[in-house]
């Protein structure tokens, strides 16, 4: 049956985040990564509506020989491949880090699962061995660190992208409930781990967001901007119950990973102004007034005799001031 654009645009605009258009058109794979992800966070969905009339026209074509040569390396498909992996990454590390090797088996194989279904939407593949084999070597290098979830999504993305090919061209000739049911099974793999520890063993995945929350911020310590963009996104869901008035019960539990970003500020204040010499309760033109001394004799190219030191301190002495002037913009 031939596939309208009509239909498509308006079930892309009924239910694009749910991946119904991609399962009208018959890319299953895209389907089911837009259902875990709603719509690729959002972005995604909004992003394809130019793309719609090119599916619809691919859908209804004849299907082509598979080529043979490779195709062209695309940004925006190692960008998906990373940030999904990344994502089904801190999933596994929230539903499944209890488990015994969890970084030799949970960890690689949900990064590596996220980075393959991204190498499989549209018309291109990859080699799920060679992806999942780079998350596996990868992985127990960072073994104990939250932070393993970011390299070894970049190294597996690497690889994938090195293994990129065109499908073989085939019709969806399976029937919509064999395709819904196959969907249905995938899906349910991915949340139940995750609803599990959501709502019967909500403690601990409260330490393990916070324990995440506060790798991530550390990162960003030396880019305050960005680390409070960061932690404004991650707090999103909190402030959003928090204004709908839910309070006590479940999300009382909660309310402490916001307690934990709150006091993993209050130490980085603290060191900011330790930093610069000055005490708690430092006023505006004291903290400016300290940041252009100290910059000023701490600059590298005042210091060529201990370049390593200076540059150091220097970086240290921006980031502290930049940190306490965005702490004083949010008041």
């Amino acid at each position: 049956m031939a596939k309208r654009l009509l239909v498509t645009i308006a079930l892309w605009a009924l239910g694009g985040p749910a991946g119904l258009h991609h399962l009208y058109l018959g890319r299953d794979n895209h389907a089911l990564l837009w259902m875990l992800t709603l719509g690729g966070f959002g972005v995604g969905w909004l992003w394809e509506l130019w793309l719609l009339p090119g599916w619809v026209a691919q859908a209804n074509s004849t299907p082509e020989q598979p080529r043979k040569e490779h195709p062209p390396l695309s940004p925006v498909r190692f960008f998906g491949q990373a940030s999904v992996g990344i994502y089904f990454g801190l999933v596994a590390f929230i539903g499944l880090s209890t488990l015994p090797g969890f970084y030799f088996l949970a960890l690689p194989l949900a990064v590596g699962l996220g980075v393959y279904l991204v190498s499989e939407v549209g018309d291109q593949a990859s080699d799920l061995q060679g992806t999942l084999s780079a998350a596996f070597i990868t992985a127990p290098i960072f073994y104990g660190r939250p932070v393993a979830i970011l390299p070894v999504s970049l190294i597996t993305s690497v690889v994938a992208q090195k293994h990129r090919r065109y499908k073989a061209s085939r019709g969806t000739s399976e029937k919509l409930s064999v395709r819904l049911y196959r969907l249905g099974l995938a899906y349910l793999a991915f949340t139940t781990p995750l609803a599990y520890c959501a709502f019967y063993n909500t403690a601990a995945t409260v330490n393990y967001v916070a324990s995440t929350i506060g790798a991530a911020l550390d990162w960003f310590y030396v880019f305050p901007s960005l680390g409070g963009l960061l932690e404004s996104v991650l707090l999103l869901p909190y402030h959003a119950a928090k204004s709908l008035g839910l309070t006590g019960g479940y999300f009382q539990e909660w309310e402490k990973v916001f307690v934990f970003v709150q006091s993993f500020q209050n130490e980085r204040q603290q060191m900011a102004y330790k930093v610069l010499g000055l005490p708690d309760d430092a006023t505006p033109e004291e903290i400016s007034k300290s940041y252009r001394e100290l910059v000023k004799n701490w600059h590298p190219d005042h210091n060529l005799h201990r370049a390593a030191e200076a540059e150091r301190r220097f970086i240290e002495i921006q980031a502290a001031y930049e940190l306490l002037t965005q702490m004083r913009k949010r008041r």
